[in-house]
């Protein structure tokens, strides 16, 4: 009920209250029509509002960002009293500003509209409906529904591009050291004079009895073929624009998803942990598309500083190659971290999303990270490298 039906409600009851108190019929009738008008007014929009059906679908229900895709609607009402256009309120998104849509009204008969959208942002959103509205033609009363966001429900995946090799460092031969000592190596290039630290059990005592020296097995150093991706999964750092905080939101699922898939053709395991309300791993046997389908859900709702999840993950790293961390923000204390996790043996690149790649107050950070032995590669949100090229080392 709107708040300008006070004023025939008003002039109603005064001609009423004439008629009653004179008796004259003429003054009555006045009376008799308003409320008539009214009633019709409300009769007309409850029985629209019961009988109105709106249903739709997505020609896709999965698309990668910047992909197009098309909603169809169908609306139909049976109400036979005319009203005001059905208004359909659409939003592309959440977050996003809508517009309304009027449509004409056709009692009893289907409308059905087609109406393009772009999918902006990588996650689960509804672009469609979110509410109609109904209302009387004198604008007396209205009936607003809103409309199941289950009912369009569409998965916008993360796109990928090329980045730069990832380098692997040697770790500790362990085990790996301990079974080849077992072998009678005896050519010349897997043997050495023994120095001043070498452990006993690295002498070829037969090949030393035989040279009169002690000679000891010579070992390369094995590669660490284990790739580890952490990414911030906390709510990105603000910049004062819902857009901006979305589109760092797309750089840090695009950068994981790139690196994850460029692994793909390599002999490297791979493991991306995803943090939030429904924490899980990505690992290189699931399948690209399986990963972006869950980076695409994730939700960044991790309360936990990012450093914390740095320090907890660095029990994992006695097997690590390569470890790779994407964040959009960098301080001092993540800086220390990394710089511990980087002597501890695997090789570490960092990408850091940011819209301000020359803020005088990253420079100082980033020059202690390279000289850590840490590589620095910038991500700029939204923009997308050319076909082809790569992100390279700051």
């Amino acid at each position: 009920m709107r708040a300008h039906l006070a004023l025939p409600l008003a002039f109603g009851a005064t001609f009423l209250l004439a008629a009653l108190s004179t008796g004259s019929p003429v003054l009555l009738l006045p009376a008799v029509l308003l409320l008539l008008c009214v009633l019709f007014s409300l009769a007309s929009v409850l029985w629209a509002a019961a009988t109105l059906r709106l249903s739709g679908s997505l020609d896709r229900t999965a698309v990668h960002r910047g992909e197009p895709v098309q909603l169809d609607l169908r609306v139909r009402h049976r109400g036979l009293l005319p009203i005001s256009p059905v208004t359909l309120e659409i939003s592309p998104g959440p977050g996003l500003p809508g517009r309304e849509i009027r449509l004409r009204n056709l009692p009893g008969k289907l409308q059905t509209l087609r109406m393009p959208f772009r999918a902006d942002h990588v996650g689960v959103c509804s672009p469609g409906v979110r509410a109609w509205t109904v209302e009387d033609l004198l604008g007396f009363f209205s009936v607003r529904r809103p409309v199941d966001e289950e009912l369009f429900r569409l998965l916008v995946l993360p796109c990928t591009f090329p980045t730069e090799a990832l380098p692997l460092a040697p770790g500790d031969p362990g085990s790996e050291m301990l079974a080849r000592a077992t072998e009678d190596l005896s050519a010349p290039s897997d043997i050495r004079s023994w120095q001043p630290g070498d452990p006993l059990k690295k002498v070829h005592w037969k090949l030393s009895l035989r040279k009169g020296e002690l000679l000891v097995r010579k070992y390369d150093e094995p590669i660490l073929k284990e790739v580890l991706i952490l990414m911030d999964c906390s709510l990105p750092p603000s910049w004062g624009h819902p857009e901006a905080e979305a589109d760092l939101r797309d750089a840090l699922l695009e950068t994981a998803a790139s690196v994850f898939a460029d692994q793909q053709n390599t002999d490297l395991s791979v493991h991306l942990p995803l943090f939030g309300a429904h924490p899980m791993e990505l690992e290189k046997g699931m399948g690209l598309p399986l990963a972006l389908e869950n980076l695409a859900r994730l939700d960044f709702s991790v309360s936990d500083r990012f450093e914390r999840v740095l320090v907890l993950e660095s029990r994992r790293l006695r097997k690590v190659g390569c470890l790779v961390v994407i964040s959009a923000r960098l301080n001092s204390t993540m800086v220390d971290v990394m710089s511990r996790m980087r002597r501890l043996g695997p090789a570490l690149r960092l990408y850091l999303v940011t819209f301000a790649p020359e803020d005088p107050n990253l420079l100082p950070l980033i020059a202690r990270l390279q000289q850590a032995g840490i590589q620095v590669s910038y991500v700029l949100p939204d923009v997308r490298p050319p076909e082809g090229a790569s992100i390279g080392a700051a």
